[in-house]
């Protein structure tokens, strides 16, 4: 007889420990959302964000070249740049050294007197950068594999279903604290066999449940779905003769901590976590994306539609999963799994669980 497959311990989303190995170890060395190209329009364009706790910034050198380095001086150690904004030179505040755009050291008060300075061996600390369709990634591990390694076919895929991806700009987006693990939250998102219960919105004015199913794609969980039949019962309009995916709901959910999602009408939209402070703490963002005034009406829409309904009902269900991850009553359960996979089984959750031991368990 065929054992179950038992759902992770609850010490893998309340243990400090495993918290630090996940920050340590997995987010230092998988492909992390930095923000989009869109942000970096103009030479000397900048922002800065965080990745397992490291500043980081991205900005556009004076090329056009778009690059990603530590958000640290070379001399003491002092934060470059805040936030986001526009710099002909990078200058640190503490000791006005200052950095060419491409990270290379340009002068520093009086450095010249110092025997042996040698200013050509002295730039900022890079890290690597792809741009996947505008979209923009990061990797702290310099021998860590390509995307299109990690993630088979997305880039291809995402193209098919939205022809104008790389005429979007941000639109929207929505700042979202939960009070719960990364994971919890990510493994929400990742099934849809709460979603008929708990989300009556998505699950009849967006998406057929019926025909909704998720299957790994290397690193990767692919979601598909239709839309409604009746497109009356649809909460926005849609051209179904638009292309031939505008009836079509995909997601890509890229391991650990970004997905892109396109509603039917070829509608992009994003989630990316940031882990807090604490192991019960996690921050999701929910981006918006339009090329056009129609297509940025209907992000609008779609977002407000979304904060109301999936986003605050979904709040309510990872907090009080992440409660009962603390009780001493809580023995891990065996997972649904469908052979016939579909939208009531948790073979999703099964590759999650796989991944987070991969990452986890030999630190242990």
């Amino acid at each position: 007889m065929t054992e179950p497959i038992y759902s992770l311990d609850g010490r893998y989303y309340t243990d400090p420990n495993i918290f630090a190995i996940e920050k340590q170890h997995l987010l230092a060395s998988t492909w992390q959302f930095a923000g989009h190209a869109s942000q970096l329009a103009n030479p000397g364009d900048y922002f800065t964000f965080s990745v397992a706790g490291e500043n980081l910034f991205c900005i556009r050198d004076k090329g056009g070249e778009l690059r990603a380095f530590y958000n640290v001086c070379q001399h003491r150690a002092h934060e470059l740049v805040q936030d986001s904004g526009n710099a002909r030179l990078l200058v640190c505040p503490y000791h006005a050294w200052t950095y060419e755009l491409s990270g290379q050291l340009r002068m520093g008060p009086n450095v010249q007197s110092t025997p042996g300075f040698d200013r050509e061996k002295i730039c900022l600390t890079g890290v690597r950068l792809e741009n996947l369709h505008g979209f923009l990634f990061v990797n702290l591990d310099d021998a860590a594999q390509p995307m299109d390694q990690w993630f088979p076919g997305v880039r291809e895929q995402l193209l098919n279903y939205v022809p104008h991806i790389d005429a979007l700009v941000p639109t929207e987006f929505v700042e979202i604290k939960e009070q719960t693990n990364w994971k919890i939250s990510v493994e929400n998102y990742s099934e849809c066999y709460h979603c008929a219960r708990n989300h009556p919105t998505f699950a009849t004015g967006v998406i057929k449940p019926e025909t909704y199913d998720i299957q790994p794609q290397g690193y990767c969980l692919r979601h598909t779905t239709e839309c409604q039949d009746d497109l009356s019962d649809m909460t926005y309009p849609i051209d179904l003769s638009a292309n031939d995916t505008a009836g079509k709901y995909s997601s890509w959910f890229l391991w650990p901590m970004f997905s892109f999602q396109v509603y039917p009408g070829n509608v992009l939209n994003t989630y990316h976590w940031r882990v807090g402070r604490a192991v019960d703490q996690v921050v999701l963002y929910r981006g918006w994306y339009a090329f056009d005034e129609t297509s940025e009406a209907i992000a609008r829409q779609l977002a407000r539609q979304d904060r109301d309904t999936t986003v605050a009902e979904d709040i309510r269900l990872v907090e009080s999963m992440q409660r009962g991850m603390y009780s001493r009553g809580y023995k891990p359960g065996p997972l649904v799994l469908d052979p016939n996979g579909g939208v009531n089984s948790e073979h999703s959750i099964r590759a999650l669980h796989q991944w987070t031991r991969e990452a986890v368990d030999g630190y242990l």
